[in-house]
């Protein structure tokens, strides 16, 4: 079972906390990947705010014993695990059809992979595009009708500093023609970004008031960074970075907090990138550097066309 640091509202150093989140009663709030890490975070500080959360993990064993963590450590959550495996788009739509609210005020798109080795998804997108990017198309996509009919949504998709890296290939999306696996996991953030940046653009033309804002970590110590090479069975790289985490990054409560600032803080912009204020690496929430195709229209426009095409989900509610 997961661990949580027991002093909540601790940030390392001055500045926003989660002792700022305003009260939450009466919203409802979806997470994904809720079971470790800053999802788990997310979730365990919205709960303790008053909302009602729902653990949209893959695991149903993980997700359960997150719930019960969550009770542990805030007495009277309400919280309840719903299954979401974002690489199987028919887990996606399952998900969306047993919804269990009437509203949605909070869909934080926060479960993510990192330089895996190639794979694909079972609907045949290379993994990290498929579940960093077009497995939360598709949630967003099914939930959207929920959000609109909530007063102040919110979306808020977990990007990386990493998006940096690379930039989206509109030709090879799938990385089919040449696969370097941070490459890929850049494109993906990098897509993330263009995503909120498409669907803010949309949500201001059909006159919403959803705000959807990005995020990014920062080098918190999370299990992501150590997925990739556990897989592949690299022992002394898997050692590494686990001595990486314990020494240079920030603990995961650091980490969520630029997602729950944007999730929950007044007067986040549409748009708005918000992660760790310290170069982007560690510190409490603050404007994060942007790469500059992240907020080029036309990028947006063509991603979000082809993501239409691959998954056949289409947002028909807002205006093109």
């Amino acid at each position: 079972m997961p661990t949580l640091m027991p002093t909540p509202g601790a940030t390392g150093a001055t500045g926003w906390s989660t002792r700022d989140i305003p009260d939450q009663s009466g919203r409802v709030a979806v997470v994904t990947g809720a079971n470790s890490g800053i999802g788990l975070v997310t979730a365990r500080e919205l709960a303790r705010g008053g909302a009602r959360v729902i653990l949209a993990c893959r695991s149903e064993t993980r997700g359960r014993a997150a719930e019960a963590l969550i009770r542990e450590e805030v007495p009277g959550a309400r919280v309840e695990f719903g299954r979401l495996d974002l690489a199987d788009l028919s887990s996606v739509r399952g998900f969306a059809a047993a919804y269990p609210a009437e509203r949605l005020d909070l869909l934080i798109n926060n479960a993510g992979v990192m330089a895996l080795p190639y794979g694909t998804t079972a609907d045949g997108f290379e993994t990290q595009f498929g579940v960093n990017h077009l497995g939360h198309f598709v949630l967003t996509g099914l939930l959207l009708p929920r959000l609109l009919d909530t007063p102040e949504a919110r979306v808020v998709s977990v990007s990386s500093g990493l998006h940096a890296v690379a930039n989206i290939d509109i030709r090879d999306l799938n990385s089919e023609r040449r696969y370097r696996r941070w490459v890929a996991y850049g494109r993906s953030k990098s897509a993330n970004l263009l995503f909120i940046h498409e669907l803010a653009r949309r949500l201001a033309t059909a006159g919403s008031d959803i705000v959807a804002a990005a995020a990014q970590p920062g080098y918190a110590a999370t299990n992501l960074q150590t997925a990739g090479v556990r897989l592949e069975g690299r022992r002394t790289a898997e050692r590494i970075v686990t001595l990486a985490n314990r020494i240079i990054a920030q603990p995961a409560e650091a980490g969520a907090l630029p997602t729950l600032y944007a999730a929950t803080a007044p007067g986040v912009r549409p748009d708005s990138f918000t992660g760790p204020r310290i170069q982007g690496w560690r510190g409490p929430p603050a404007p994060s550097f942007r790469a500059s195709w992240t907020l080029e229209d036309r990028a947006g426009k063509l991603l979000w066309a082809e993501s239409e095409r691959l998954t056949g989900v289409r947002y028909a509610s807002l205006p093109t």
